[in-house]
């Protein structure tokens, strides 16, 4: 090739160098957390999907979906029972099978949508690829009651009612029941839940369950501190709500032990239960796991298995 011709072909071969560079920039960092099934975020107990643009699992949907995955964000009712809150997951879950084809979904789930999670497993086990719930309540038979949610619940019925009828509101979902007192009973006996939907049980209270039940894999993680940085507002609040079981110990709401179901993945990380979704805005300890980086971290854990 003469000289002049090399010259000439010199501007293309840069574009296609640079071309080749990005593309495989953008797969390494951005396609970590593209998962063979879409992933479902499930909150819990007061929670939404997203209020004035924020969402209950804080930052976590848009990098996740910068690294690649199919993110979709349900919308349950924010204090109902498990069986209430399970259908209406279930249902958002068969439209969007219908309306883009999925078979099926990884429920990422945060507290009350843990059990709200199992309860889907338990009545269309074939749509759940994957379970994996944080910092949630599965078993609070030690305790015999949450004491905390019971007394609230009981006492404040009404206003709880309330509340998540505004939370509702305020997150676009107000056709959607509140109902203080069945959420009560669950917490009240998980036991009768768990006898119900058993796939991942621990085979003894603070063990581990199977990790696969049929085609669906089960993990739990959860954090243990109930307070974390002294410039959350909600730390004292989960301080003094731990504090109500001494001995026991919990991310301020959720005992250690409770929270375990199928494969303990781990159940030491340094957050709170609000830290567990990176509440409250982003304020956790100083030096503790990025919550966000967090969730891209599960997700290459559930792709790494081919789900």
């Amino acid at each position: 090739m003469s000289m002049s011709s090399a010259f000439r072909w010199a501007p293309v071969a840069l574009s296609l160098l640079t071309a080749l560079s990005t593309s495989a920039c953008y797969a390494a960092t951005s396609y970590t957390a593209k998962t063979k099934y879409p992933i479902v975020l499930v909150h819990g107990m007061a929670g939404f999907d997203s209020i004035m643009g924020i969402d209950y699992f804080y930052q976590v949907p848009d990098e996740l979906r910068k690294n690649g995955a199919t993110v979709l964000v349900a919308s349950v009712s924010s204090f109902n029972d498990n069986d209430v809150r399970g259908e209406q997951l279930l249902k958002q879950m068969k439209d969007w099978a219908a309306a883009k084809g999925y078979t099926k979904f990884n429920l990422i789930a945060h507290s009350q949508g843990g059990p709200t999670a199992r309860y889907v497993h338990g009545v269309a086990p074939g749509m759940v690829a994957s379970i994996t719930s944080i910092g949630s309540p599965h078993d609070l038979s030690a305790m015999q009651a949450n004491n905390t949610l019971g007394d609230l619940l009981t006492n404040y019925g009404k206003v709880v009612a309330a509340m998540g009828s505004v939370i509702g509101w305020a997150s676009g979902n107000s056709k959607l029941p509140q109902d203080p007192a069945a959420l009560q009973a669950w917490a009240s006996n998980t036991a009768a839940f768990n006898a119900r939907f058993p796939a991942g049980k621990p085979t003894s209270y603070c063990g581990e369950g199977a990790e696969k039940v049929g085609d669906t894999f089960f993990y739990s993680i959860t954090g243990n501190q109930p307070a974390t940085n002294s410039w959350d507002i909600s730390d004292a609040i989960l301080k003094q709500a731990g504090a109500s079981t001494p001995g026991v110990t919990t991310d301020g709401l959720v005992p250690v032990c409770a929270a375990h179901w199928g494969k303990v993945l781990r159940d030491d990380y340094p957050w709170n239960h609000l830290d567990e979704i990176n509440h409250v805005l982003g304020l956790i300890g100083k030096g503790s796991p990025d919550p966000v980086a967090f969730y891209v971290q599960q997700a290459a854990r559930l792709k790494a298995k081919g789900l």
